[in-house]
């Protein structure tokens, strides 16, 4: 007869270890840090792929010069404009789409037409309507923005259940006070997504921007910053410049919305 308790067996370190996410990708990083480094020193040409370590050279080279972070203050300053305008159109445009059958028939029709448009085939009309400078930039970005995050908005809120929706109108809710009381709150994670999938269109749409006329009055942000050098053959600072947009990527992903995500679905209840 076994014994009713079994002994639990204490994990080593390695496992312990490698139960922390964290570690995991840090190990997995490790790897293809590695593996570039080897494969462009076995290629021998800086021009067209430069070593790891010459890459983070040029890397602290242009942080501490000031430059790096001059033009990603330009381009961060940018897209918070153009983001926050473009989650407000889509907001509004979602927000008349639920409560009016008028508005679900218009927003339908407008995502048909432009979500499959991409938004850098936008820019030569850009051009012509704001001139070259950040408002031609601004206007494609919000393009980018809108329509995915207003149809996963309005994904969210046609998914809330009808019981929800039965108390909100038990209790006299309508109108603004029913999509912020009831429809919001319960489609916050279908909302998150979206604004998720906004940020990544909007960020790739910045820098593909600046790369074709990103620059005003002679500051431009990343994507300029990234032409300029490849112009100029510094290839190891165009890699700089590049770490420098996954980095700021990632750090968004992880850090703002990671905390949102915990301060929200996850306290909530919705995301275990």
């Amino acid at each position: 007869m076994h014994n009713a308790t079994t002994a639990i067996r204490k994990l080593s370190l390695p496992e312990k270890l490698y139960k922390i996410q964290g570690l995991r990708k840090l190990f997995i990083l490790l790897i293809l840090a590695a593996v570039w480094q080897l494969y462009a020193r076995n290629l021998n040409n800086a021009l067209m792929f430069p070593t790891l370590s010459s890459v983070l050279t040029g890397f602290f080279k242009v942080a501490r010069s000031g430059e790096l972070w001059e033009r990603s203050a330009v381009s961060l300053r940018v897209i918070a404009i153009a983001y926050c305008m473009g989650v407000t159109a889509a907001g509004v445009l979602t927000v008349f789409a639920i409560t009016t059958r008028l508005g679900t028939d218009f927003l339908e029709l407008l995502t048909a037409m432009f979500n499959p448009l991409p938004a850098i085939a936008l820019l030569p009309l850009a051009l012509l309507w704001f001139g070259l400078g950040y408002p031609s930039i601004i206007f494609v970005i919000v393009h980018a923005v809108t329509w995915p995050v207003a149809l996963n908005v309005h994904s969210g809120f046609l998914g809330v259940s009808d019981t929800l929706r039965m108390v909100g109108k038990n209790y006299g809710l309508r109108g603004l006070r029913f999509v912020f009381k009831i429809l919001i709150p319960a489609a916050f994670p279908q909302i998150l997504t979206g604004l998720k999938v906004g940020w990544a269109f909007s960020w790739r749409t910045l820098i593909a921007a600046e790369l074709v006329f990103g620059v005003s009055s002679g500051k431009g942000g990343l994507g300029w910053f990234i032409y300029e050098k490849k112009n100029q053959l510094d290839i190891d600072l165009v890699f700089a410049g590049l770490l420098t947009v996954i980095i700021i990527g990632v750090l968004v992903e992880g850090l703002v919305f990671k905390y949102i995500e915990e301060r929200t679905v996850v306290k909530w209840g919705m995301k275990f």
